[in-house]
């Protein structure tokens, strides 16, 4: 039992409602299969072996590879940790209409709160902000959505997405402080192109 029980939103409960009544099992499949996307181990294992690559390769990208790697770790940590403090009933447990449409059912029945995928997707969307619009862009469309996948699938409240996304942002710009990104990152970019 946590500490603190956190109770939906009348949006997130109407919301719900409405997509357990307009679900089907094609569309709910495709869900569940984009939400891995989100999984903590796929992220990590792609951080890792980016960082890993880049800094045999002596990359100049390997501050910024070894700033991905601690916040995926990070973001893959944090939200275990707020599920043993907050217990919330996720939204696939209070539907059987929804169930007979194909949603399936999601982890631990109390772990609604926080969505751990969200805070994955929020922590890469914002290491991302530093980029050039056109790269920038497409990360935070494919974190959202991703993230939105799991309201999709009832696996949660829409509140616990937005707050997980909000967590993952604010994990992020903190890691920086340790980090020193972007800084450094765009300091050995300048200095390799002031050197040719």
């Amino acid at each position: 039992m946590a500490l603190f029980r956190v109770e939906p939103t009348l949006m997130d409960e109407r919301l719900a409602k409405r997509i357990a009544s307009k679900a089907s099992p094609v569309p709910e499949e495709v869900a569940s299969g984009l939400s891995w996307g989100a999984d903590e181990h796929l992220l990590l294992g792609c951080a890792a072996a980016a960082c890993i690559a880049l800094t045999i390769s002596r990359s100049p990208l390997r501050p910024a590879s070894s700033h991905l790697l601690l916040v995926a770790a990070a973001s893959a940590a944090l939200p275990h940790g707020l599920k043993l403090v907050f217990d919330q009933v996720r939204p696939d447990r209070r539907t059987l209409k929804g169930h007979l449409h194909g949603i399936p059912l999601s982890g631990d029945r109390l772990d609604a709160f926080p969505s751990g995928h969200a805070v994955h997707m929020g922590a890469l969307a914002s290491v991302a902000s530093v980029l050039l619009p056109r790269y920038k862009l497409p990360i935070w469309g494919v974190a959202v959505g991703l993230s939105v996948t799991r309201v999709a699938i009832l696996a949660h409240w829409l509140s616990d997405v937005v707050v997980g996304f909000t967590i993952g942002v604010v994990l992020e710009r903190a890691a920086r402080r340790f980090t020193g990104y972007p800084d450094a990152y765009f300091r050995r970019a300048l200095s390799r192109g002031r050197k040719r």
